[in-house]
Formats: C-alpha cells, sequence, structure tokens
C-alpha cells in the first residue's frame, strides 16, 4: 500500500507542473519503473524539459541536460581522457552523460554520428572510451526530446535508434482549463520533493519484474505482435526486443496500478506508446487512425 501510495504521490507532485497530462506523467513512470528510456516528440515550449527535471526530483536522480546541436561531438557528451603531466599518465573526465537522469534535448538536432554515440550508454548501461569501459551510474535514465522532423535542421533517427527507447509520447497541447490553471497558480520547479529515493527506486525496478503474466496475456501480446509481421498494412515488424518492451511495461503499468498480476487491459494501455514508433519508424505522418489503434482493433483478447 506504501509503495502505491508513494507512486501517486510521485504523479500528483508533477502534475502540479505539467497540468492536465496525468497519463503522460503515468507512463512516463512506468517507462522508469520498467527500466526503459524515453523519448518525447512535441512543439517547442509544451513541458519536455519541465516533466525531465520534476521526474529527477521526485526520484531524487542526479539530472542533467545535453543540448544537441549540429556540432556536438560524442566527447562532449560521454567525456576524454586528458594527460596529467604531474601524474604522467591520462585520467578521465565524465561528461554530462554519467548522470542517473539525462535529457538529450533536441537529440535529432545533432548529427548521427553523435545520435549513435548514445545507443551504447542506452542499451548497455556503459561507454568505452580509448578502448576502456566506464559503468553508468545506476538506475541511468535517458529521457530525449525530438522536434517534428517537418521543423528546420533536424535529422531523423534510424529506426535502430528509437528501437532504444522503450516508449515515445507526445505531450500535446494542454486543454483550456489546464493551461488556465497554469497561468492563474504558476508551480516553481522548487516545489516539487523527492519522494522515493534510488535504493527505493531500485527495489521497485525489481518488484516490477516479479508481477505475473499469465500465458493467456502473453498469447495476446504474441497475437498483436505477429500480426504485424504477417499483415502487409504496417510498415515495419514488431521485433522481439519489442515483444519485450511491451511486457516490460504491462508489467510496470499493473504495478503503477497495485495489482501483482498483468491483464490485457495494462498491454492495451501501454501498447501505443511503445509500438506505435517503433511500427511507423520515420514515417512523417498518418492521417487515418494510428497503427496501433489499428492492431488493438484487430486482435481480440479473448480469442488469443
Amino acid at each position: 500500500m506504501k509503495m502505491r501510495a508513494d507512486i501517486s504521490n510521485c504523479v500528483e507532485q508533477i502534475s502540479h507542473l505539467v497540468k492536465g497530462k496525468k497519463t503522460e506523467i503515468e507512463l512516463s513512470l512506468i517507462c522508469l519503473l520498467a527500466g526503459g528510456h524515453l523519448l518525447l516528440e512535441d512543439l517547442p515550449g509544451m513541458g519536455k524539459t519541465t516533466l525531465s527535471q520534476a521526474l529527477s526530483k521526485v526520484f531524487d536522480l542526479e539530472y542533467a541536460r545535453i543540448q544537441f546541436t549540429s556540432d556536438l561531438l560524442p566527447a562532449d557528451m560521454l567525456g576524454v581522457n586528458i594527460y596529467d603531466s604531474n601524474q604522467n599518465s591520462f585520467s578521465f573526465h565524465a561528461g554530462p552523460i554519467f548522470n542517473q537522469l539525462v535529457l538529450a534535448d533536441e537529440i535529432n538536432r545533432a548529427s548521427p554520428k553523435t545520435q549513435s554515440a548514445l545507443l551504447e550508454a542506452m542499451a548497455e548501461k556503459q561507454v568505452s572510451i580509448d578502448g576502456k569501459t566506464h559503468e553508468l551510474p545506476e538506475c541511468f535514465f535517458v529521457i530525449a526530446s525530438q522536434n517534428p522532423l517537418d521543423q528546420s535542421g533536424t535529422h531523423p533517427l534510424p529506426e535502430s535508434q528509437l528501437d532504444r527507447f522503450l516508449m515515445q509520447l507526445s505531450l500535446g497541447f494542454p486543454d483550456k482549463a489546464s493551461e488556465k490553471a497554469m497561468l492563474l497558480n504558476q508551480q516553481e520547479l522548487t516545489s516539487v520533493r523527492s519522494v522515493i529515493d534510488v535504493a527505493e527506486l531500485q527495489l521497485l525496478q525489481q518488484q516490477v519484474k516479479n508481477i505475473l503474466v499469465s500465458d493467456n496475456v502473453i498469447n495476446y501480446l504474441l497475437s498483436l505482435v505477429e500480426l504485424t509481421r504477417s499483415s502487409n498494412e504496417f510498415p515495419n515488424a514488431l521485433s522481439p526486443r519489442a515483444t519485450k518492451a511491451i511486457y516490460r511495461a504491462a508489467q510496470a503499468a499493473a504495478f503503477v496500478q497495485g495489482r501483482n498480476y498483468v491483464t490485457p487491459e495494462d498491454v492495451q494501455f501501454v501498447l501505443p506508446a511503445v509500438a506505435e514508433h517503433r511500427i511507423k519508424g520515420q514515417l512523417l505522418n498518418k492521417t487515418s487512425s494510428s497503427y496501433s489503434e489499428q492492431l488493438l482493433s484487430q486482435v481480440d483478447p479473448l480469442a488469443a
């Protein structure tokens, strides 16, 4: 009960700053609890940075923001070995990637070389520099923001990098009531307090892995994935990595809801955030319903 209350408290704390976006906040927490990374795509000024900072505060995580630009080099992010003449040796100077929560701001404005330097860190939670491996902190979590691809100066992320993000979310415009509340009651980041520390977060992430998933739910998940591979309606099929991502996110969703088992509704709740960017790939837009909505409408959880 206490853990459920703490998670609800986290959502409440962040909602003071990012108003009218409870679902997106919950999905962000689910992404963190599932041990993944988060991609936020939106217009500038929609609250992506605020959400990132608030998450770092409620979980008491060391925070760094890296502004991705066309001239950003991998060493600017990862760090570099510098020769120390007094010691007659090289010493490693860690870059901002060596924090627990890293905001890669406007990631699609950097060159593909710099974007790819982030891949090892996200996948292996380590970086290799001059032949030596450096471990990243516990609970390492990347939130990357990107501007819409039709804006100038952007580079599309390759499918291999999109696949490294457990979820992609879009905050979107707030509703009128939420925006009015934001204007009348402007909260500062200092009003957000820590609710869960790093040790507790590690424990929660471990408990998420123990959430039960029945054969029926697994078969439903596999039926959804199989449809993307057998039908020509979907631009990209979901890979085994995507299957694992949906599985982990559904476990975290059940945990956030206070259950020790996953239901088909948990799969349905997380599927758009986990699968849409993988199915869509680099397509700029889609005029009809989303691919994940098509997928959910064509697979009956009772028949799977």
